[in-house]
């Protein structure tokens, strides 16, 4: 389990999570829905190495991450996807592929490891030597979804999976990644401002509001409450 456990979080001068404690359990899809300002990439931030918490603690089984640096983070079997994707423009869909694969481990199963995301996502195989810029959008998403898969994570984080693409290749990259949560067991926490196809994607969600968790519940049960209906679905 990756838990967190009452943290604050700033930027500079700017706290930008209070107490904020939840859970991303083995094996399942948790999402985080709130609006934007509310401290979701932070709290993503946070879980990667990338923002030290100022109180508080975060850990992945019995490894704690909070107090150390972003790589190792990844070694502990955190990767994350970040918001805006990404990805080293000017290389080629294999050279950012491989750029996943750092740690040790990761390296050693690179080969077995790439022709899995290629079985995953078989469009970055037929454009494996093209340069990783002149993907249309839903290719690069694949593409830094796949990047993070590399380095063989247990948990996998998701900023702003939807940011740009159309509805249906959301649908289709939401599709793949139930599929590779079923197949792998990788816990996936999808941070997210689409609140319908977050909750819809997810297990089991939070909501943030103003740096604060103020709700959570089984994703199919908060799509449907009156809370996320009126607040984020503008239904009465």
């Amino acid at each position: 389990m990756l838990s967190i456990k009452e943290i604050d979080v700033f930027h500079g001068d700017l706290q930008a999570l209070w107490s904020v404690s939840l859970d991303i359990k083995d094996g399942a899809i948790t999402s985080l829905i709130g609006s934007n300002g509310a401290g979701k990439s932070t709290l993503q931030m946070a879980i990667a190495g990338l923002l030290r918490p100022a109180r508080g603690t975060i850990y992945a089984d019995q490894i704690r991450l909070d107090n150390q640096p972003a790589h190792k983070v990844v070694d502990a079997g955190v990767s994350m996807v970040p918001e805006g994707r990404r990805l080293f423009p000017e290389m080629s869909v294999l050279d950012n592929l491989e750029m996943g694969a750092f740690s040790r481990k990761a390296r050693e199963r690179l080969g077995e490891t790439l022709e899995w995301v290629y079985d995953v996502f078989h469009i970055l195989k037929e454009r494996s030597r093209q340069r990783a810029d002149t993907l249309s959008g839903g290719e690069q998403q694949m593409l830094a979804i796949g990047r993070a898969l590399m380095s063989l994570p247990k948990f996998l984080l998701i900023d702003e999976l939807s940011l740009g693409l159309a509805p249906v290749i959301v649908q289709r990259i939401c599709q793949i990644l139930k599929e590779i949560n079923k197949s792998k067991g990788i816990g996936i926490f999808v941070v997210e401002q689409n609140v319908r196809m977050a909750l819809a994607l997810a297990d089991y969600g939070y909501i943030i509001e103003n740096g604060r968790i103020t709700g959570q519940g089984e994703g199919q049960a908060l799509l449907n409450s009156a809370e996320v209906k009126e607040a984020y679905l503008g239904i009465n």
